[in-house]
């Protein structure tokens, strides 16, 4: 039987979900990964939930899904899409990484990049699309990980909804916890379509921002040739 409220309704499923992540008193902001509290069949649950809802929200626009055929489907489309694809990365775990020791004690600069990114403004949901740059100091301690991995890790950080100055410190964390390395730097350059679609609407500004860690922090002359090489006007 499913779990109902005290009023004798059935609970929903974000609320389940909700009431797991405040007994284990974690917090549940929009770019946190939740995927340790959903149970099996939740995700659906909670598609068709979102659907329903969606819905609310087109008729509140005085949108008739009824007779308008191209938006007869689009609140289960939306609920889809934000659930599997654009916000995967809050409900889903981290793809699996394997870590390889650094068996020749490698110690130079490493640099993948650039990876094409996108997210979306957590200010009002619009898209940001953009591609970083992951520079890696690593010492005979270091753990290495495949150049994929890097891109998958980056896509799961980003496939929430973010800004862009909370999103790479969180990659860079999650980095730093993966390869432990001596240093570490991620520079991101994106389009807001906060920005270009409404307020400003300014279509030619980017975001440039980056995060440095350990050696990057310390010397300048390895920051200066990890933004050299990364050539950002390319």
């Amino acid at each position: 039987m499913p779990p109902e409220s005290n009023s004798g309704r059935e609970e929903p499923t974000s609320e389940r979900i909700k009431n797991r992540i405040q007994r284990a008193a974690r917090r549940y902001n929009a770019n946190d990964n939740i995927a340790e509290f959903l149970e099996p069949g939740d995700l659906d649950a909670l598609l068709e939930e979102v659907a329903v809802r969606m819905q609310g929200v087109l008729e509140s626009l005085v949108i008739d899904t009824t007779n308008d055929h191209n938006t007869q489907d689009t609140a289960r489309r939306v609920a889809k899409m934000y659930l599997t694809e654009v916000f995967a990365g809050r409900y889903t775990a981290a793809p699996p990484v394997t870590e390889f020791p650094n068996a020749e004690s490698l110690n130079e600069l490493m640099i993948v990049g650039p990876i094409t990114i996108r997210s979306a403004c957590s200010h009002h949901f619009c898209p940001i699309m953009g591609r970083l740059w992951i520079g890696v100091l690593p010492n005979e301690h270091s753990n290495l990980i495949g150049l994929s991995k890097y891109s998958r890790l980056a896509q799961w950080v980003m496939g929430r909804p973010q800004i862009q100055e909370e999103a790479i410190s969180q990659l860079a964390d999650l980095l730093v916890s993966k390869v432990t390395p001596d240093g570490l730097a991620v520079v991101m350059e994106a389009d807001h379509f906060c920005m270009h679609w409404r307020g400003v609407k300014d279509t030619s500004a980017k975001m440039i921002n980056s995060v440095m860690r350990g050696t990057f922090l310390k010397d300048a002359a390895l920051r200066r040739e990890f933004l050299s090489l990364i050539n950002l006007k390319d």
